[in-house]
């Protein structure tokens, strides 16, 4: 048994004298020099890690991002670096730097030579457009934003980065003097910088897949529609929000910014005076100036949401329904969770999650009107009966509980992202279009055992946490996460989710507009998880009736 020990040790020592690693790597920045981490003990693989490469300079209210001057020596890429400033979770204090442009990265390594080529997949967080960081939330040391488990098991690069969020990202005057959308040139910064950085980490600069969840997900479809990407991007992948999503652009940006600004006594009444004194104004009190109310509402939580972008001319120069011509050789895959609303619902109608407080026909038929006040009467009644119309008599609360669910998933998340699919392959030349919704149940266990795929549950997923933290998941889980890590790192890789260095549960069908095919990912995928025409009635009505109402 001793010699036997000896014999895999020896052997252990003679891969890890052989086992690949970059080290040192040469960036237009200068030297950086990550960590190489093995996993495993008897056939171990490796993976080179980098954490806080600057991609930007220290980042200038209400200005676009300006390249990093770059440093002397060998930078150690060891830590990842704080996100940029943003309200704390309780909205009292700030937390993050102006200093935060940087990027995260990792790369798997074979045993024997240096990786060549490999697909590289750029992650865009959610938010809001009000929070969020490159490495995402984090217990201890167990970052939900980690991209090891992606790079391993997928065989891609996988990277990771921050941009502005809240007033400092978005704020805008709705003119030249405060143009809004810094957040989108960060991440437009990070991904032209991995377009001409990553063939040194052995990425494939031809074959870059953007994916985000959230407003990371709007972010990424509308990264693909700014024609400053064109070129730039093969593939993207949207989570739970699209460029059409009603959050996804500000109307009226002029009015929020009128009202932070006379919050940090700014002028208001000139749009030059009131952008010139918010410059020189602590960016600290900029931030805390914006409170998101989430009690006591008088219309939904959606139209709360104050900074995100702005159809600026330049960055997004039109509607972008009118922007899908730019996205016509970028393969796109969307889709949303089954009850992605949940979280909005749980503000605007508390009672869905408690057991025994009833949800009245009211409180629907006031939510109703909140999501189709620009549309007036008309709408409210067809859209109410429409969403009530199975409920008979006295239907149960169960029923009643999720037609609120449903309402807000449909108006904030399902119907942009059918409508933009749609679009995607009318306009596709050689790309292809996929669906998918994600019905894997919560896990939460205070809400009620009804509750499917609430927003952002797929997150954990996606990034293989199940294989991470073991006692933590079910088999079933990881049969979730084995599946989604497969079909998103075939696409990354190949421009189809059934194509790759995974294997998969079931085929995968591209999308057309005549079928509208859709994959239902759960923990069991077979054939029959393919199926089409995804809440078609509702769909129809948000799309077609709705929008050809007249407005009041």
């Amino acid at each position: 048994m001793a010699r036997y020990i000896a014999l895999l040790a020896f052997s252990s020592l003679l891969v890890a004298a052989h086992a690949a690693t970059l080290g040192v790597v040469y960036t237009e920045g200068g030297f950086v020099e990550g960590t190489s981490k093995k996993i495993g003990i008897i056939s171990p693989d490796y993976i080179d890690i980098f954490k806080g490469i600057p991609f930007g300079a220290t980042t200038k209210v209400l200005e676009k991002p300006e390249k990093h001057p770059g440093w002397s020596g060998t930078l150690k890429a060891t830590e990842y670096k704080p996100r940029c400033m943003q309200s704390n979770l309780v909205q009292n204090d700030v937390r993050g730097e102006m200093d935060c442009l940087y990027l995260n990265i990792w790369v798997p390594q074979s045993k024997k030579a240096v990786s060549t080529n490999l697909p590289v997949m750029v992650w865009i967080y959610g938010g809001g457009f009000l929070l969020g960081g490159g490495q995402g939330a984090n217990f201890l040391d167990n970052y939900l934003y980690d991209g090891e488990e992606l790079a391993l098991r997928g065989g891609v690069i996988v990277v990771t980065f921050n941009y502005r969020v809240g007033p400092l990202g978005f704020l805008s005057t709705g003119d030249a003097n405060a143009p809004g959308n810094y957040g989108l040139w960060d991440q437009h910064m990070a991904i032209a910088w991995v377009k001409r950085n990553i063939a040194a980490f052995g990425g494939d600069p031809k074959n870059i897949t953007i994916f985000g969840e959230s407003a990371g997900a709007a972010s990424v479809s509308l990264q693909t529609l700014t024609p400053y990407n064109v070129g730039l991007i093969k593939r993207a992948i949207s989570q739970s929000g699209v460029g059409l999503c009603p959050w996804a652009i500000q109307r009226d940006p002029l009015m929020w910014a009128k009202q932070l600004a006379a919050r940090v006594g700014c002028p208001v009444d000139d749009t030059a005076a009131l952008a010139e004194c918010l410059k020189q104004t602590d960016p600290k009190a900029i931030t805390v100036a914006y409170t998101l109310e989430l009690t006591n509402l008088d219309y939904p939580l959606v139209h709360y949401l104050a900074f995100s972008p702005v159809i600026d001319g330049d960055f997004i120069p039109d509607e972008p329904r009118n922007l899908f011509d730019n996205a016509a050789n970028v393969d796109y895959l969307a889709g949303i969770n089954n009850m992605d609303g949940h979280l909005f619902a749980g503000v605007d109608v508390p009672d869905i999650n408690r057991p025994l407080q009833r949800v009245t026909a009211d409180e629907v038929h006031k939510l109703v009107q909140g999501m189709t006040a620009t549309k007036g009467a008309s709408a409210l009644d067809i859209a109410y009966n429409l969403y009530t119309e199975s409920w008979g008599a006295e239907p149960d609360q169960e029923m009643v509980k999720k037609t609120v669910i449903d309402i807000e998933t449909d108006y904030i998340f399902l119907v942009p992202t059918q409508e933009a699919l749609a679009l995607h392959y009318q306009h596709a030349k050689n790309a292809k279009t996929y669906s998918y919704l994600f019905s894997h149940p919560t896990r939460m266990p205070v809400y009620p055992s009804w509750v499917g795929a609430d927003h952002a549950d797929d997150l954990q997923y996606m990034f293989g946490k199940p294989f991470v933290n073991k006692l933590a998941y079910r088999p079933r889980d990881r049969d979730v996460a084995e599946a989604m890590i497969a079909y998103w790192t075939n696409f990354a890789a190949t421009g189809d989710p059934n194509s790759g260095n995974s294997k998969v549960p079931t085929p995968w069908l591209v999308y057309n507009t005549h079928y509208g095919q859709y994959l239902e990912i759960t923990h069991k995928i077979t054939y029959n998880s393919m199926k089409q025409s995804l809440r078609s009635p509702y769909v129809n009505f948000w799309v077609t009736t709705y929008r050809n109402l007249p407005s009041v």
